[in-house]
C-alpha cells in the first residue's frame, strides 16, 4: 500500500536549522522513497511498510537519541503528490 507522510521536525534548540537539514538529507538517501520539502514540512512518498516500519522509526529514534525535538506526522493512504 502506498502512503504519503508529511513530517515536521522541531529541534528544541537555537541551532535547529542544521538538525532539520541533516534529517532531510538522511531521508533522501533512501531510493525507496520520494522526498519533497517546502518551508513548513517534508513530504515522503513510498510503500507503507518501508516508511512506517523501517524509515521513520530509524531516523526519528536517531534524532531523539541526540537531542530534544518535537516530531509531527500526518499520514495518508495513497500518494498525494501534485505534479505541476
Amino acid at each position: 500500500m502506498k502512503v504519503t507522510v508529511e513530517i515536521s521536525l522541531y529541534p528544541l534548540h537555537e541551532q535547529y536549522e542544521s538538525s532539520v537539514l541533516a534529517f532531510i538529507e538522511k531521508l533522501r538517501r533512501h531510493p525507496e522513497v520520494v522526498v519533497e520539502t517546502n518551508g513548513l514540512s517534508t513530504q515522503i512518498f513510498g510503500e507503507y511498510d518501508f516508511v512506517m516500519k523501517e524509515l521513520l522509526p530509524l531516523h526519528i529514534q536517531e534524532v531523539f537519541r541526540k537531542e530534544k525535538a518535537v516530531v509531527v506526522l500526518k499520514i495518508v493512504q495513497g500518494h498525494l503528490r501534485y505534479e505541476e
